[in-house]
Order: structure tokens, then C-alpha cells, then sequence
């Protein structure tokens, strides 16, 4: 018992944006929002990928607030786990993992049944599901492309929380199949050379990085936003 609830203690992301909405750091993930709204001028930004170069540098953290702080706005807003091989959404929200996305793709259940609501008004997630032998052929195939194209239809955003770059190639095929990518560093510990790296295999993939997240500054705001397109 005790080591279960460490292990939630340790994967579960803090959702600050919901608990603490007047927080200069809240503040910071709207700021995120509003760039991205900016951002689809010119080109619809419905599907949002988070990334970043190595693990612990902040990704799910951004990705579960953003999801927050957009639906917030009374938006419909789907939060999915496409991080196959370390799932964190279920942790972060106390839902059951038991089916999830795995599930969806390889047809054990609906989509519509592995979707579940969570107590943020407006926020509803898809968790991972169970780990499966073949994550990147799953998230390459035809029916990921069908699950997005219905979600596209179902939600105003998705938000989709993805494996690390230099990690494993997932994120790579995920970033062409969304409009847009934030990319997190951690101000300190990201070294520049994997965060270029990074960066470039993401552009090779013919994708759209929206901004750059970078957390841990030693600042009054924790979360910085930049270099918008």
C-alpha cells in the first residue's frame, strides 16, 4: 500500500493552473494559451503536441495545465497520454489506466469508452492504456490517424503528452500528424546540443513548433514562453 501511493506521489504532475489560479506561474501557462491562439490566425491550431529533447524536463507538467487552462476558457478539451512506454496522465488525474489508447487502437474497446472525465470542467482525458510491445508502430498507424481525425471532430483541442524526443522516435511520427508542437527545456539541465538536436529532428518530420517552454528559471515566473511564429 505504501508503495502504491509513492508511486503516485512520484508520477503525478502538479496541476497548479486548477489549484492555484491566481499564482504568477498560472498566469504564465494562460500567457501559453494566448500565444496559441495567436498562433491560428493563419492556420487552424486544434492538435497540440508537447515534447521535449530528454525525460524530466517538465513536458507532462505543461501538458496537463495547458490542457487546463484551455479548457478553462470553455473550450472542449481531450488530454491524451501518447506517451506509451511511461504513462502519467492516469496518475495525475486518479483515473484507471486499466484501458486507454492502446486499448482504442487496437480495437478492445471504443473510443468513446476510453474516454474519461475528470473534475476540471470541460477537460475530459485518454489515458495510455496498457504498455504495449509496439508503441511506435501503434502510434504510426492508419488508426491513429482515425482516432485524430474523430477527435478533431469531437473537441475544440487535443492535447497530446509525447515521449521525449531523443528518447525514442514516437514523437517524431506524432508531430506531422498535429498542427503544432510546444517544446519544453529545463533551464540548467537541458543541455543546448540535445536541445538542438531535438529541434531538428522535429523540423525533419515537417512539423510546426508554436514556442518553447522553459521551466526552472530563477525568476518570479517559473515557466517562460518564447519564440512564437
Amino acid at each position: 500500500m505504501n508503495r502504491k501511493k509513492k508511486k503516485n506521489y512520484i508520477n503525478a504532475v502538479d496541476l497548479v493552473s486548477y489549484k492555484f489560479p491566481h499564482l504568477p506561474i498560472t498566469e504564465q501557462y494562460r500567457l501559453i494559451r494566448t500565444n496559441i491562439l495567436y498562433s491560428s490566425v493563419d492556420k487552424e491550431i486544434k492538435t497540440i503536441m508537447v515534447t521535449s529533447p530528454d525525460p524530466s524536463e517538465g513536458k507532462s507538467t505543461t501538458s496537463a495545465n495547458l490542457a487546463i487552462v484551455l479548457a478553462q476558457q470553455g473550450k472542449r478539451v481531450l488530454l491524451v497520454d501518447a506517451d506509451l512506454r511511461k504513462a502519467s496522465v492516469h496518475y495525475t488525474f486518479n483515473v484507471s489506466n486499466i484501458d486507454g489508447l492502446t486499448s482504442v487502437l487496437t480495437k478492445k474497446i471504443s473510443l468513446l469508452d476510453g474516454i474519461s472525465k475528470t473534475y476540471v470542467p470541460n477537460l475530459e482525458i485518454l489515458t495510455s492504456g496498457p504498455i504495449p510491445p509496439n508503441p511506435s508502430e501503434l502510434l504510426n498507424s492508419e488508426a491513429m490517424e482515425r482516432i485524430i481525425d474523430e477527435l478533431n471532430s469531437r473537441y475544440d483541442y487535443i492535447v497530446f503528452d509525447t515521449p521525449p524526443v531523443l528518447a525514442v522516435t514516437d514523437s517524431q511520427i506524432l508531430a506531422n500528424k498535429c498542427d503544432g508542437i510546444v517544446f519544453v527545456i529545463y533551464s540548467g539541465k537541458t543541455r543546448k546540443d540535445r536541445a538542438v538536436k531535438a529541434k531538428q529532428l522535429l523540423q525533419k518530420a515537417k512539423s510546426q513548433i508554436l514556442g518553447v517552454v522553459v521551466n526552472g528559471l530563477e525568476s518570479k515566473n517559473e515557466v517562460y514562453y518564447s519564440q512564437y511564429k
